[in-house]
């Protein structure tokens, strides 16, 4: 259990830690002279059942509040300090207002100092005490009158806080810690201190480091300051870690992570609570955990907001920040995260705050998967990482959802059948308008279809469709089964004599009219269903080159590329032989297909399935 004392600067908070546990937690010269804490103190109690309480002592003087506020995160208790002579103070009033905005950790109440003053004013205190937590939120505190100069009600407090139920603990998170301490010891090196949020760690384990972006591995652990071969959430722990980083690569406000996580989230939609109204895209100083960051808030419908941040923060669903006014004067507001990954476009349609508001009301896992996957589609590492759950812990909650899984993705039936009916339709009219063409390559139906997609779920949902026989493959040209196309008598004695005319240049369709005497609408018609039949190709209306030709031409593409290279139209033409105009019309057809895309003045392979090597006119 960790316990977070609160209160106004000289209040007695240290005083009482260190009658309660007998560790002063004051542990710099410059707090030990002034006696005031200036930065996080810990103080540690052990129990006859081998329990262990933590406590982490905050400063109380407002020009410290950064400090205080990376001291608060994950823990289970507050222990609200009041003294007894001066009351309730601005700092404490602030403190308690940032309790309640964390989400109200269980709370008990310490009057210090009781020596000092008359037995009515202790009493006046404690009414104006429990007053204020009520209308905070708390229905009932354990409130203790205390002093330490002559021992009063210590023993009572100690006894109520060793009576505190652990945190229940479960196997289903994972493993977060928020560093607020880096330094090094002689002959172990490198150890991070901070609280566990949630999961569980073992010496051994290999962690990511954020900021540093690298693995380290666990090399001890001290875990409520004992030593351990593991530890869990809700502890405090220091981990003695190896690995290629130097103390000055950490930073209070750096996250170790059961998994890699390589970048944080600058855009979020969060709920809000405020203490005062915001106000549109406003400036505010954001504390999370052990960081301390700038930002703006753009308002969106009520509680709704995004939070537009200056640097990454490594945020999971239900994390809650603290938002303070850009003077660092006031504290305003807290920020619960709804989504991580808010959507472009389109926040404020009424469907979308609708959905927003469900989030923001969500009880539990369940509910917000289905959510989730109501809206869009979602991979599943970006499920894990939000929800932070275990892999097993996840796929036991996704299975009762019965989503499609493709390719790493999750998306409701529905979606996938609506999906696959759009390319489908896509499809369809591409046949309708290009009828002189045997199909489209995968990659581009999905630019065609579904451009906003996941490539990789794209091309999945595109892969079952081929499976179930309701696209077809031929050549790696996608096509609708029904698409059949044959020469009538007339047209196949025709095309053999055509079919003698074509070697490795093109043909215009008037010039190739002109050498069969034949009709120009005639050998049209002709060579548009040789080209859906896959034996020519055509480069731009009306130039066919046999497809075999532009296999050749894509399999110098692919030996490029394969060679680290890209190609420019001026290379193509002289590994071709042909005139830079005709190199340029058949680099263009390729990026129109699909096969490449075009970059400057450079063509980048993209689709290799396309133009597949061997005969295509069999």
């Amino acid at each position: 259990m960790i316990i977070a004392t609160a209160g106004h600067v000289d209040h007695g908070k240290t005083a009482l830690l260190q009658a309660i546990t007998g560790v002063n937690a004051d542990r710099l010269p410059e707090e030990k002279r002034r006696g005031m804490t200036i930065d996080l103190g810990y103080a540690y109690w052990p129990q006859p059942d081998g329990r262990v309480l933590g406590f982490i002592d905050v400063p109380g003087h407002e020009k410290f509040l950064a400090n205080m506020l990376s001291g608060i995160g994950g823990i289970d208790r507050a222990l609200l300090v009041v003294a007894c002579d001066d009351g309730m103070m601005a700092q404490t009033r602030e403190h308690l207002a940032i309790l309640q905005l964390i989400g109200r950790p269980a709370l008990t109440v310490a009057l210090t100092k009781a020596d000092r003053v008359a037995a009515e004013r202790v009493t006046e205190l404690e009414q104006q005490v429990r007053q204020l937590t009520q209308q905070a939120g708390w229905q009932t505190v354990d409130c203790f009158v205390t002093s330490v100069a002559d021992g009063r009600g210590i023993d009572a407090l100690r006894h109520h806080l060793s009576q505190l139920p652990e945190r229940i603990r479960t196997a289903e998170r994972r493993f977060r810690l928020a560093i607020d301490r880096a330094f090094t010891i002689n002959g172990a090196g490198l150890v991070v201190t901070g609280t566990a949020l949630d999961g569980e760690v073992r010496v051994g384990d290999h962690l990511w480091l954020t900021g540093a972006n690298r693995a380290v591995r666990v090399r001890g652990i001290h875990a409520q300051n004992q030593p351990a071969h593991d530890a869990h959430g809700g502890q405090r722990i220091a981990l003695n870690l190896t690995g290629d980083i130097a103390k000055a690569e950490v930073t209070r406000g750096a996250w170790l992570l059961e998994n890699r996580r390589e970048s944080g989230s600058e855009r979020v939609i969060v709920a809000l609570e405020s203490l005062q109204p915001l106000k549109q895209w406003q400036p505010l100083h954001i504390h999370h955990a052990a960081r301390h960051i700038t930002g703006r808030v753009s308002l969106l419908e009520g509680c709704l907001a995004e939070l537009v941040l200056d640097e990454p923060l490594w945020l999971a669903d239900n994390d809650r920040l603290i938002l303070r006014d850009i003077n660092a004067r006031q504290t305003l507001a807290a920020a619960r995260v709804i989504l991580l990954s808010p959507p472009k476009r389109g926040k404020r349609q009424p469907d979308t705050l609708q959905w927003l508001h469900q989030l923001a009301q969500a009880k539990d896992d369940a509910e917000v998967l289905r959510l989730y996957l109501q809206q869009q589609p979602w991979h599943i590492d970006d499920l894990a990482w939000s929800r932070q759950l275990t892999a097993s812990a996840l796929a036991q909650r996704i299975s009762a959802l019965n989503p499609i899984q493709a390719d790493d993705y999750l998306i409701p039936g529905e979606t996938a059948h609506e999906w696959k009916a759009r390319l489908a339709a896509t499809l369809e009219s591409f046949h309708h308008n290009h009828n002189d063409q045997p199909g489209v390559g995968g990659d581009r139906l999905r630019r065609m279809a579904l451009p906003h997609q996941p490539a990789a779920l794209v091309m999945s949902l595109i892969n079952s469709m081929v499976a179930d026989k309701s696209l077809a493959n031929s050549g790696g040209w996608l096509h609708l089964p029904t698409f059949n196309i044959a020469f009538t008598p007339q047209e196949e004695a025709l095309w053999q004599r055509a079919e003698a005319l074509f070697d490795a240049e093109p043909w215009w369709v008037r010039d190739l009219a002109a050498a069969l005497q034949e009709p120009e609408e005639t050998v049209r018609h002709l060579l548009r269903t040789a080209a859906q039949l896959g034996y020519v190709t055509a480069v731009v209306r009306d130039r066919y080159y046999r497809s075999q030709q532009i296999q050749i031409f894509a399999d110098l593409i692919r030996q490029r590329a394969a060679q680290g290279g890209n190609t420019r139209a001026a290379d193509f033409r002289t590994e071709l032989g042909t005139g830079r105009k005709i190199a340029v019309q058949i680099l263009e057809f390729f990026d129109r297909s699909g096969f490449t895309r075009r970059q400057g003045n450079t063509h980048l392979l993209r689709d290799n399935s396309l133009f597949p090597g061997g005969k295509c006119d069999d």
